[in-house]
């Protein structure tokens, strides 16, 4: 193991809390013996090479500071390599750590977490969502929650969460089911109305939201939910069930569990772990094992 570590760090991440969050982890990664090297890019394309460059460099770990954007970065130069991948949750959904069970709004923590993992080689396989060449770890998501995305991603006022709840007020007047065609595995095409499609890797988006409470990370297949076709004040009454996963139960909702996933719909963008991968029609599929996740003692 090579003591030359990599800090993967967004200092506009969680409204500066990413700028903050890498000295405290940096600190805990040289106490345990560590060199600590930083890579902030000029935007996300440079960040990018220059973790790729960091990581076909030979660096022991690369670890994402930020929240689910960083991270997802960071999957695109670790995934399919040998080398692993660090999480110092500093953003505002934090969803994959989340999902991993590791430490959140920590950085002192979670530096400690992944030099202990780094020392003990407490490493975790976990699968990742490919479409294209784009990696996932999280959720696709896809219809109404994704065009309360496109909304909010317009919108310059307000800022911070209260934007995404006036796109999402906004996007509640507009609601209409959608139509779609799911593929599973390849067998025959699902065409059905719907008010969204996630697939998940992991159980958890927006920041905590339990969407597809039922998928793991190693399993090598997707959790698919469907909420059908349902009225503003169904959709307001089952909303809050999504933070406990309890959504699944209602008669509106069904899962489905696949490998391979294609959705075709008409004006709607996919979102995978929060970042914007293009417009449906889109092709997932689940590749077990693509990562290495540094995990705390026991998890692995």
């Amino acid at each position: 193991m090579t003591s030359e570590i990599t800090l993967f760090v967004n200092p506009g991440s969680g409204r500066g809390r990413g700028a903050g969050a890498a000295g405290p982890a940096a600190r805990a990664l040289r106490d345990a013996g560590f060199t600590v090297r930083s890579v902030v890019g000029r935007d996300a394309p440079d960040a990018l090479e220059r973790a790729r460059a960091a990581v076909a460099g030979g660096t022991g770990a690369l670890i994402a500071v930020g929240g689910d954007g960083m991270v997802s970065l960071a999957l695109q130069a670790v995934a399919g390599r040998d080398v692993p991948l660090g999480i110092v949750a500093a953003g505002t959904g934090n969803d994959i750590a989340r999902s991993c069970g590791l430490p959140l709004g920590d950085p002192g923590e979670a530096g400690r977490t992944i030099a202990a993992a780094l020392k003990a080689g407490h490493v975790r396989s976990i699968d990742l969502g490919r479409i294209g060449d784009r990696w996932f770890a999280g959720v696709l998501a896809s219809g109404f929650d994704s065009r309360v995305n496109d909304r909010g991603n317009r919108m310059h006022w307000p800022r911070g969460r209260l934007r995404y709840d006036a796109a999402m007020l906004a996007e509640l007047a507009a609601l209409r089911p959608i139509g779609y065609r799911i593929g599973l595995d390849g067998g025959p095409c699902l065409e059905t109305q719907a008010t969204l499609v996630a697939v998940g890797n992991g159980p958890c988006y927006g920041g905590g939201m339990r969407m597809c409470p039922g998928a793991r990370l190693d399993d090598g297949l997707f959790d698919i939910t469907v909420v059908g076709p349902c009225s503003r004040t169904t959709l307001l009454r089952v909303f809050p069930k999504v933070y406990r996963g309890s959504h699944v139960d209602h008669p509106a909702v069904t899962v489905h569990r696949a490998a391979r996933v294609s959705l075709e719909a008409e004006d709607v963008t996919g979102y995978a772990d929060g970042e914007p991968v293009g417009p449906l029609p889109l092709t997932a599929r689940c590749v077990p094992g693509a990562v290495r996740l540094l995990v705390t003692a026991g998890d692995h």
